[in-house]
This record gives structure tokens, sequence and C-alpha cells, in this order.
């Protein structure tokens, strides 16, 4: 992410803290490009929030408000529907009153506002329905607004100079608000509303509903995103059922093609239900495959290690996600040396945005590079989805991207000749700091003084020695036994340089990183929990390193925090500095199951889910804060934190894998169940539909703790499930 702490003269890219997300719990939906923040009435309200209809990195529709009779109406209730297809708000009026003088009672009127997006198109429907034993003349007004702004825009950087906004153009049923950029693109909102409104101005659309005693009535409405005029045949009513009936099936397509999780906790089984519906909204079709955004609303978008570590996270669910990622970044690595992007060749993507702003290079995230450990990760990937699926015909195909990909790491990513991957961006409008913790402060020596670059980060080093390792097996199994060799024996040496300059032993842990200078950056942090992951550390070390993470110190009791409490620049409240990131969480806790740490595995999982407990629709934000878990209480919400948040929504995924052991043996048609441990709020978990090659099993683990036992409950296809005890 691009992301910082920093006031904006040290950081461009900062989000200014200005306004709590958490406190207004918004409402999101998504589709393909296309998302929309709504408040819990179902509005989009002006006023500098988030708040908005957005396409392609642009907000479409700034206000959106429903009144009626001149009043805004009361919330009954807001519900978002369990696989993200619909938000629906239950509304009823206020007291209204003509000249002082009351005229309806409030609760006589019930309005329903059903909504969803499909296909670069908000759809709504609203039906009122009268509780009153008289005719009822109800007015209803919707007040709408296009800023056109660009994303970077609402996140708050100014700009000296804008396009041009065109008069609306309005017909008897439809209002098209349009505006030029200054990128020569043309970009328009296509209101359409049935029936016709009585009167349809600019900003508003006005409607008088005749109600007889317990009647009802219903207005139909739509918001195309830069939609073709001729291509909308349909009225509305029939195009929102249609369109409704379109998303659903789709949602229910993908989620059908991954393994499902029942346990015996109802309240785990809400929040996996809405992991895997947040990542399933979250996923965008590209012509490569499926494709995670990272998340709403700063995020929706193409991100390169976000994509990958959600991909990760849930490869034991759907590998289809990590192979459509993996053909998606290897389409668009990079193939020159181009500074403002800090793009090198063989490099692998960090973002690409799609409006204004990045056309015109105002930002320099069009199609932008700047991270360094998107391109070990994109190898590491290649060699999970490899192990999971067994699929060379992928790898063939892969295959040149990544030997461009190992090229850059030996190449460009060394930027000193000393074996490490360093980074140090290209242009002063790059971001300074390009690991995953890539706020101004991020990386910092034991007295607080900032690191200069080049840096070397630990994790990624992990990650570098991971690529090489998954390189050889591609490479062995391609057939090429010289090269794979080779990177196995590269692979060694780096491990043994990793353990030489980044352990501190007085510490009991592997430093952040090394600066310019290669002095070590002498700080606890959960960077070291990566290397786990990545299998560096010797067995002793693993065990010192994965106490430590477990202590309270590290472990919150919500989960592991980003930096050790004590450390200088430790700030529970902080982006990066001793916050809860459940990602990071989920990579420990892999990285902990490698060396047999079931139990801490599953205690991190606990920790995790007792916070979805506490949080608005069971779902796991960005971060939060590190505070210390209050007996009684939540978890300290961060006030920016994106949610839905693609590789946050899938850390229970991760992590129940991790605490469960499951891997998987195509050679063998096998599931393979290492030494599983049950969390403690579960004595049984099925996993449903788990696949091996064309084979398919439903498995149950019953138990507590590590003594578990497993049965099968039903088998397709060649296919079978060990438990390793």
């Amino acid at each position: 992410m691009n992301v910082s702490t920093a006031p904006g003269d040290l950081d461009p890219y900062f989000i200014p803290a200005t306004a709590s997300i958490q406190e207004t719990r918004p409402r999101t939906l998504k589709h393909g490009d296309t998302f929309a923040v709504l408040d819990r009435n179902g509005n989009m309200p002006l006023g500098g929030g988030t708040e908005g209809l957005y396409h392609r990195d642009t907000r479409y529709l700034s206000l959106l408000e429903l009144l009626v009779g001149g009043g805004r109406p009361m919330l009954l209730s807001s519900t978002l529907r369990e696989d993200n297809a619909t938000l629906t708000c239950d509304l009823t009026n206020p007291d209204l009153f003509e000249d002082g003088k009351l005229v309806l009672e409030h609760d006589q009127v019930h309005i329903r506002r059903s909504t969803f997006l499909w296909q670069a198109t908000f759809h709504e429907r609203i039906v009122v329905r009268s509780f009153a034993n008289v005719p009822l003349s109800v007015p209803i007004e919707l007040r709408f607004a296009a800023d056109f702004a660009d994303l970077f825009e609402v996140r708050g950087s100014t700009r000296t100079q804008r396009g041009r906004r065109h008069g609306p153009r309005i017909e008897a049923d439809r209002i098209i608000l349009a505006y030029t950029g200054l990128d020569g693109q043309d970009r328009s909102a296509t209101l359409r509303f049935s029936p016709a409104p009585a009167q349809l101005e600019s900003a508003r659309a006005r409607f008088r509903l005749e109600l007889p005693a317990a009647g009802r009535a219903e207005i139909t409405f739509e918001i195309g995103c830069d939609v073709d005029p001729a291509t909308q045949t349909r009225p509305p009513t029939d195009a929102f059922f249609a369109c409704l009936r379109e998303s659903r099936r789709a949602l229910r397509q993908a989620a059908g093609r991954a393994a499902s999780v029942d346990s015996s906790n109802d309240i785990f089984n809400e929040s996996v239900r809405r992991s895997i519906s947040d990542l399933t909204m979250l996923v965008t079709d590209t012509p490569e495959g499926p494709y995670p955004y990272a998340g709403i609303p700063w995020f929706s978008a193409a991100f390169g290690r976000d994509a990958m570590i959600t991909a990760l996270l849930v490869l034991w669910m759907d590998p289809a996600i990590a192979r459509g990622v993996l053909l998606h970044l290897a389409a668009n690595q990079a193939q020159t040396v181009d500074p403002v992007a800090d793009a090198e060749p063989g490099k692998i993507l960090h973002e690409v945005r799609r409006g204004e702003m990045a056309e015109l290079g105002e930002v320099p995230f069009r199609r932008y590079y700047g991270s360094v450990d998107s391109t070990p990760l994109f190898v590491m990937l290649a060699g999970a989805y490899l192990e999971r699926t067994a699929d060379v015909a992928t790898m063939q195909r892969l295959w040149p991207h990544i030997l461009a990909a190992l090229d850059w790491l030996d190449t460009h990513a060394d930027r000193d000749g000393d074996g490490f991957v360093e980074y140090f961006r290209q242009t002063e409008s790059g971001l300074a700091n390009q690991g995953w913790k890539d706020s101004h402060d991020s990386v910092f020596h034991a007295d607080g003084g900032l690191a200069e670059g080049p840096i070397a980060l630990v994790e990624v080093q992990g990650y570098a020695y991971a690529a090489r390792l998954a390189a050889s097996r591609i490479a062995a199994a391609l057939g090429d036994t010289a090269r794979a060799a080779a990177l196995a024996t590269q692979a060694a040496t780096l491990r043994d340089r990793i353990e030489a300059a980044f352990w501190c032993e007085d510490l009991g842990t592997y430093a952040l990183a090394l600066d310019g200078e290669k002095r070590p950056c002498r700080v606890r942090s959960s960077n070291a929990g990566h290397l786990l992951l990545c299998g560096v550390p010797s067995p002793e070390r693993a065990a010192r390193v994965g106490r430590q993470l477990m202590d309270p110190s590290f472990f919150s009791g919500w989960g592991v925090r980003t930096v050790a409490v004590g450390e200088a620049r430790y700030n529970p409240m902080s982006y990066h500095n001793g916050s809860v990131w459940p990602h990071d969480n989920a990579l420990i806790g892999l990285g902990l199951t490698r060396y047999g740490q079931h139990e801490a595995a599953a205690r991190i999982l606990h920790g995790l889910f007792e916070a979805c407990v506490h949080i608005d629709l069971r779902r796991l934000p960005e971060l939060f804060c590190g505070f210390a878990r209050r007996r009684g209480q939540g978890p300290t919400f961060y006030p920016v934190a994106c949610a839905p948040q693609a590789w946050a929504a899938v850390a229970p995924l991760g992590l129940l894998q991790a605490a469960l052991g499951i891997g998987f043996e195509p050679a063998t048609h096998s599931v393979v169940f290492d030494r599983p441990v049950l969390p403690d709020f579960a004595e049984q978990v099925i996993l449903r539909n788990l696949a091996v090659n064309s084979g398919r099993i439903d498995v149950v683990l019953r138990g507590r703790g590590a003594s578990t036992g497993m049965q099968v409950l039903r088998r397709e296809g060649q296919i079978r499930a060990v438990m390793v005890s």
C-alpha cells in the first residue's frame, strides 16, 4: 500500500486521518472496476467523506440522498447480504410538518432500499409501503451530484487544475452528468428512473407517490458509469431483476469453485462466510483470470504484493486465483527501465491506477513497480502453485517470466553487489519505503533513527531465498536439472548469508533490515516471522523467534504486533509500528507451522476470531491498533483502515490451514493433515470440496487441540486424505 503516517511534506501519498471510517461503519459494494461506499441508510452524503460511486479510480457520484416529504427517513436496519450481493436498508418516515402542522406521523410509511452493482452500473429499487388506514400522498426526492474527483483527490491530494464539467443533459426519465478530464477522456454518469420523475432537474428527481390505505409503490433507478445509451434497452425495473439474477449466479459460481469450511462454532462460520464473500467480491475478472483487488475504498485496484499474498493464503481452497494472479502479473511484467515508474526489466507490478491523475503523471501509479518484494513473491507463488496443483503447462507458460524475475533479483535488485536485495526509489515521486511496511518511519534503528537506503529488508531476503528454491523445483519439473541444481546452490548460499548478517543473538531474533551502510536495524519486528514462512532459520533459531512472537511484548491477545512493545518507535496506534495486521499474522502462522509450532498458529487464529466477534459484519479490517486485549472489550480500531481488504479477509483461512497442517500431494492424489490442532473455539471443522487433480473430498476433523481425529465424509474421483500425527 502507499499509506504513511507522515505529514504531507514528507510523503505526498499519505492518507490524512481527519475522520474515522470506523465511526460511520460504511457499507461497501463492488463489481469489477466499480465500487460504492454508502452510509448505513444507503446514502452517499456530502461532507468530505469517502462515500460515493467510483469507477476506475474516479468518483462518478459524490452525492446520493433520499428524502421523504423533505426530511431524511429514519433508519430501522441496514443489512449487507452474507454473499455481499445486495445492501438492504429499511427506513421509515419521521414526523412530517407543513406550516407547523403535523401532516404525517412517524412510522406510517416503510421504505426498503435494495442496492447492488453489476457491470459498471449501480442499481437500486425503492419500495414504499403505507401502514396508514387512510390514503397518503408521499413526496419522494432523490438528490444527486457528480464531482468526478480522482480517487487521490478524495484521499487528500490537491490539484491546481481540473477538467471541464459539462451541463447536465436531461430527458424525461434520465439525466447524464459528464466531465472531460485534462487527460482528454470523457467520463459520464447516466441516471435512469422508472417511473419517470414528476420533476427532473440538474441535482434532483422528484416523485409523488399516491398510496391507498395500506398500499405500496416503487421507484427503480440505475446509475451507469460510461455506459453507451444505445445499450440501455431494458427499463430500469426489468434491468434490476435481470442483473440481480446474473450477479447472484456469478457469485455462486465463483464461491462454488473453492473448498468450503464449516465448524461447530456458529460465529466462526459467520466470519468464514464473510471472508469468502469479501474475497469473491474483491476478485475482478481479467483477460488472464480472476484477480483480487486489494481493498475498499483506497485500494480497489490491481496491487501485486497484496494479490499474491491473498492468493497464497487461499491456495489450499482455490488455486484458480493464484493462476489468475500469476498470469496477469506476467502479462504486465516490466520490460524496460523507467525511473518514474520504478520499473526495471523483469520486475513485477506494485499497483495499477486508471484515474485522471495517474494518466497525467500527477501521481506515478499508472503502472508502478515500486515494491521490492513483488518480484520474489511472484516466483514464490509460482512454486507454491505448482506444488499445490502439479500444473506443469502453466509453469511452461510462466517460465520466461520467472527467468526474467530471477535475472532482476541477480542484477537490478542487488544494488551494491553484496548478494542481498535492496530498494532505493529512482525518483523523488516514488515510494520511499518499498516493502509491505511502506510508511516513511517503518524502517528504523534501535535508537529510533530512520534507516537510510539502499535498504535490505529481512523478510525480502527470505522471499529471495524461497523464490530460488521455488524456481529450482519448477526447473526440475520442466526437465532442466542443471538449472535446478544451480538455483538450489544459490539459495543455500543466500540462506547462510542471511543467518550471518541478520541474526542478533542478544535480541533472540533477526534484524529488521540492513541500512545503506550495512548496519543492522536491531529492532524486534514481525518481519522476522516471515523468515519462518520461507524456511530460512535453523530449527533452534526458529523456536526462539516463535516463542518471542507469542510473548506479551508481541502478542496483544488479538494478534502479533508489527513491532514489539518497548522498541523506540513502538506506537499501538501507528500504521506499521505496533499495530496488528491480519495478513501479517497469517503469514507468521504458516511459518510457525512449518517448524511444528501448530499450537502457536492456532492461538493466533483464536485471537483473530475473537476480534471478529466484536467487529461489524464479522469483517476483519486491514489492521487494528496494537493495544493489549482487555477483558470484555473488543480490539481498538485504526481510523482509516480499509474494509473489506483482500489479504485481511483471507487471513483466517490461511491460519486455519496453518493450524490444521493442510497440505497437498498431487503425485499421490492426497490431502495431508500434518499434526492438526483444532482451535480452542471449535471441536469440529468440516472441509468440503477439497480438490487434488480431478478428485474431490469432504473431511471432518473432531477433537480438542492436538487430540484430533479425521474422517472422510465424501470422496469423488481418485483422492485420499492422510493424517500425520
